[in-house]
């Protein structure tokens, strides 16, 4: 079975299901790509371990990583290796004293915990065929242009972000993550990097 790398493109709201995401994955050296539907905790989880946002309290996810280190395992990769009914299957491969272990799981699990321990995310030819022409819109559709970028809406104080300091901003972060408030805190956090790169 010849594996394919994929990256994270992003992820974004669904245009078609209320209430969820799409986790855009891409296969690294080509244009093909493979968006996978997934929930808003799953999103939340998979977007907080990209940013490397910490929240107060350690996600699902997170427990795993804890769990791992204390029985001295690794997750080596993951293998989106089936698509079935519109549900895709993956693996995680473990490895603990010498052994392999693949461990079955949900993708939107298995790449949110793959961010966490850096692990390459792998699918197959097979899969990779199947699914890429679900999404055949061209790539900078899938981007968003330079001057339409969004920026966090301070709604309740009307604040212009031109007005607003870095300093302020990253107030703001920390009162979102203090309220477990992680969507607020990723608008929050892109537009600190974004001033950032200024």
């Amino acid at each position: 079975m010849r594996k394919i790398l994929l990256e994270i493109r992003g992820i974004e709201y669904s245009q078609t299901q209320s209430g969820s995401y799409v986790l855009d994955l891409k296969e690294v050296g080509g244009r093909r790509r493979m968006p996978i539907l997934i929930g808003g905790f799953e999103a939340q989880a998979i977007a907080l371990a990209l940013e490397k946002m910490t929240p107060n309290r350690p996600m699902t996810h997170d427990l795993f990583v804890s769990f791992f280190g204390i029985v001295n395992a690794r997750v080596k990769e993951i293998i989106i290796h089936e698509f079935h009914e519109g549900l895709f299957k993956s693996n995680i491969v473990v490895l603990h004293d010498g052994m392999e272990v693949n461990v079955d799981a949900r993708s939107s699990d298995a790449v949110a915990i793959a961010v966490r321990f850096s692990a390459p995310i792998y699918t197959t030819e097979k899969v990779l065929e199947e699914v890429s022409h679900i999404n055949e819109r061209r790539e900078e559709d899938l981007e968003v242009p330079e001057e339409e970028e969004e920026t966090y809406d301070f709604d309740s104080e009307e604040e212009e972000m031109d007005i607003v300091t870095l300093e302020e901003l990253e107030q703001h972060l920390a009162q979102a993550l203090e309220n477990e408030d992680y969507e607020k805190a990723m608008k929050l956090r892109d537009e600190i990097n974004k001033r950032k790169k200024q």
